[in-house]
């Protein structure tokens, strides 16, 4: 050890250390070369025992391509054509959720249904189509590993040949509610299970029970958990919680989970409040259109958490994101005044604006509470069965929104705070780290049993495209034991 070293105070010494770290990594990080994910994986892709499990993917919010039963017209996944135009009021109306007073959420249905997970998205800009990549690198790395996606291989968009019933794409209405899609991914698993199971049977002539391995991106982590604990247990109508019976792990086996904002998203509130544009040349979804999706209030992050609070002034008092009287007093969603032409759109029928206004508010107000008994469902500490294996991939090395702050009537929200992460998910979202907003300690203190986690050094959606993320779901999937037969 050097005198310099070894004469330096701790703090000195410590930066030294990261000085050292940091020139090696960028001395490093110009020879390193993916992984060759073949020559490690093929022998093992390749070996379709009994203890390998088929793949279900499930997208997060806006992942899945939605189409009109009525026109058969595009509502979300295509922009140009005949697509759901958010800036027009048959658009908009076609878009959102019906409101309707006297009614449950579950009662508000439309002729909307999902038509496959949204692998690309197609945009024609100045009159020139453009796809963008979504769930397409999640697919290649599962192909990767001799998971061949069903819905690809008998539209023949690729040649698998004869095996290509290892993996499915579940596709969902992501506006409505994750408890009520939950019920549809069962659904939806069971299908799958009698598929696989009569496959099997005819190729091999055995006939053996199912369990899915299961990769969830973003929002689609939350419907998982939720399927995981529950089931397709509805929320209690008086507010309580349902038992957790941990139903769900009957047909899954290991629940892999990228960046699922575990304890919400301050994005979540912010295009509530603001709406959401997605760029230069593409349509702007006003905050009357996206405050219909009761998805999306299940996104907003925990109060207790601090993410909201009254100014941007140091100990301002923290507010609930949840709370109703909150959103109508600072005039956020659709309880903006400004947003009335938006609900003339949606409301057609409503001629006098007091009675929009009404609807719109309790349509607000029932997403809120629906959201709230969500979150208690979910952050509720339980022990899951020795079989299932939870584990996570998370980003934390982009700056991410962490901290809002209200600004009063007129429905203006600051953020004033930012906290490691993915750009969209905290880091201590996705592990639903319970120290945030209150005593810290060196262990993490988490509801959710994480059987590993993994954290990785790119945006939200560079998860699925990170080397790391496949070799380390390869891995998981191919190489590791089941967490079936660790239980036994």
């Amino acid at each position: 050890m050097s005198q310099a070293w070894a004469g330096s105070t701790r703090p000195a010494r410590l930066r030294a250390l990261g000085a050292l770290v940091a020139a090696a990594a960028v001395g490093c990080t110009t020879s390193l070369t993916p992984p060759d994910l073949g020559s490690i994986y093929n022998r093992a892709a390749q070996a379709h025992g009994p203890d390998r499990n088929p793949i279900v993917v499930i997208p997060g919010i806006l992942g899945s391509r939605l189409k009109d039963l009525g026109t058969r017209s595009t509502v979300w996944g295509a922009f140009g054509g005949d697509f759901a135009d958010p800036g027009t009021p048959e658009g908009a109306r076609t878009l959102a959720v019906p409101m309707r007073q006297g009614a449950s959420l579950r009662e508000l249905r439309d002729g909307v249904v999902p038509d496959g997970v949204l692998d690309r998205v197609k945009i024609r800009l100045l009159g020139l189509p453009l796809e963008l990549k979504a769930y397409f690198q999640i697919l290649r790395t599962l192909g990767a590993g001799g998971y061949h996606d069903q819905d690809l291989g008998v539209l023949g968009e690729v040649d698998y040949g004869s095996d290509h019933y290892t993996c499915f794409q579940f596709a969902y209405d992501w506006r409505r509610d994750n408890v009520e899609n939950a019920a549809r991914l069962h659904e939806f698993l069971l299908e799958k299970r009698a598929y696989v199971r009569a496959e099997t049977k005819r190729r091999t002539g055995v006939d053996q029970d199912v369990k899915f391995d299961v990769v969830a991106h973003s929002m689609g982590g939350l419907l998982l958990r939720y399927y995981l604990m529950y089931g397709t247990e509805d929320l209690p109508a008086d507010g309580s919680l349902p038992e957790p019976t941990w139903a769900g792990t009957d047909l899954v086996d290991r629940a892999i989970l990228v960046g699922t904002p575990s304890s919400g998203s301050v994005d979540a509130l912010v295009q509530l409040v603001r709406g959401r544009s997605f760029g230069l040349f593409m349509p702007t979804y006003s905050p009357a259109a996206i405050g219909t999706f009761p998805s999306i209030y299940e996104l907003l992050p925990r109060g207790r958490h601090g993410a909201l609070v009254e100014s941007a002034a140091r100990g301002a008092e923290r507010l609930d994101p949840l709370d109703p009287s909150l959103w109508e007093k600072e005039q956020w969603g659709l309880a903006a005044p400004d947003q009335d032409e938006h609900l003339r759109w949606l409301l057609p029928d409503e001629a006098r604006p007091e009675v929009r206004r009404k609807i719109a508010l309790d349509h607000q107000r029932k997403c809120l509470e629906r959201a709230r008994q969500f979150h208690a469902a979910l952050d509720r500490p339980v022990t899951p069965p020795a079989g299932l294996g939870l584990y996570l991939v998370a980003g934390d090395a982009e700056p991410t929104n962490a901290r809002t702050a209200a600004r009063g009537k007129g429905g203006l929200l600051e953020v004033i705070g930012s906290a490691p992460g993915d750009g969209t998910v905290l880091r201590s979202s996705a592990l639903a780290d319970e120290r945030v907003g209150g005593t810290w300690s060196p262990s993490l203190r988490t509801p959710v049993p994480w059987k590993h986690v993994t954290f990785l050094f790119t945006d939200h959606i560079g998860l699925t495209r990170d080397p790391a993320f496949a070799d380390n779901v390869l891995f998981l999937l191919l190489e590791a034991a089941p967490a079936r037969s660790l239980s036994r």
